[in-house]
């Protein structure tokens, strides 16, 4: 069966989440925080597998307008529910309004949550009440600009829960976004890599999960594996895919550093939990002190922002120093998140290039500095 389906992604990163997807063989629509392609079930396991970038994936199972809570009920109630739920589905409703009339969210939830009951109960020829005893079906209801949207979340727990992260420090970057720092690099596996501010690994393990192109959501379990809807036969195939694609053998220069010796013991335990444990080296270290005889290497780094009251100055002053060191390696090439807009005058230098992230609801600016190319082989 072909679904419609949409991948969920935060602001900033759509244009990488629709690389993801045409990468994986789906044409595309973009739009904002979401992507929208169509696909069989075994997209839909391909999907969860592969996006590094993406929050979840959902099916649509249905848009229309609304301004009544009779045609919300109305037009949810047409919604061929029977194709994707069982007789015993358990589903509750959750919901969300922007923007539109009807905007009592638990409201909304109640009525859409009847609607399907009603549809399923006379399809199932169900006088009594449903038990929904069975597998789980998340459903959302969206109301956007009295744009209703009925979605059905095939992921579960969000795609960046990969399953490695033993611990973590204060304010952990999340996978995706770790993942999309990487891919914004001009990074490639035979280069070396390192983050000086590493916290609990996420960026060096999101940088050796890309070098050896291994599926992010390979070592985890997804809501949609209990459905009926999709066999167990089309996520073996898709995770053998998987299996086959990666390049265990691809060697990796890898490394990660922090000021604080409890998180440099924290990302060795999620890189072991990750399987990367040999293949990234951790170790404690100021940034001041970052060193290299190595060539044509990608520094790419989430520091400390300063954005507690009096953390700045010093925070400040390590970004000066931090210039100081990095700037004069002018065959690597240094990518930094932070919401500190004083960021190039203090590092040294303009930026190459600069792109604007939100890490949670902190708007950021990821600052490129490209290093000279490589010289190509012969």
């Amino acid at each position: 069966m072909k679904y419609e389906l949409i991948a969920t992604s935060a602001m900033g990163l759509e244009s990488l989440v629709a690389k993801e997807v045409r990468a994986l063989g789906y044409e595309c629509e973009v739009e904002n925080s979401r992507i929208t392609f169509k696909g069989d079930e075994l997209a839909i396991a391909r999907s969860n597998l592969w996006l590094r970038t993406a929050d979840r994936v959902k099916i649509k199972a249905g848009e229309f307008k609304a301004f009544t809570f009779d045609e919300l009920f109305e037009k949810t109630k047409m919604i061929p529910w029977e194709q994707f739920l069982p007789v015993d589905a358990e589903f509750p409703v959750s919901g969300k309004s922007q923007k539109s009339k009807l905007f009592s969210v638990s409201d909304c939830q109640a009525i859409v949550k009847k609607a399907i009951v009603e549809r399923l109960r006379k399809h199932y020829k169900k006088t009594s009440w449903l038990e929904e005893s069975g597998p789980l079906f998340k459903i959302e209801v969206a109301l956007v600009k009295d744009v209703a949207t009925l979605t059905i979340d095939t992921s579960g727990s969000g795609l960046h829960k990969r399953g490695y992260r033993v611990n973590q420090g204060e304010a952990p970057l999340k996978e995706t976004l770790a993942a999309a720092l990487v891919m914004l690099t001009n990074w490639t596996p035979e280069r070396p890599f390192s983050d000086p501010f590493c916290g609990s690994g996420t960026i060096a393990i999101e940088a050796a999960l890309i070098g050896q192109n291994i599926a992010p959501g390979f070592n985890r379990e997804f809501i949609s594996e209990q459905w009926g809807l999709i066999p167990q036969s089309i996520w073996n195939e898709a995770r053998n895919e998987a299996e086959d694609m990666a390049k265990y053998d691809q060697p990796l220069d890898v490394t990660g550093s922090d000021i604080d010796h409890r998180m440099v013991t924290i990302s060795q335990e999620n890189a072991f939990e990750a399987g990367l444990g040999d293949l990234i080296s951790f170790k404690q270290m100021r940034v001041q002190d970052f060193t290299t005889n190595k060539e044509y290497g990608v520094i790419a780094s989430n520091p400390p922002y300063g954005e507690r009251l009096g953390e700045k100055p010093a925070v400040e002053q390590m970004y000066r120093e931090m210039g100081k060191v990095l700037l004069p390696l002018d065959t690597w090439s240094i990518y930094i998140m932070t919401s500190n807009e004083q960021f190039e005058q203090l590092f040294g230098k303009p930026a190459t290039k600069k792109r604007k992230l939100f890490n949670g609801f902190i708007r950021t600016d990821f600052y490129q500095y490209w290093g000279k190319r490589p010289p190509r082989e012969k």
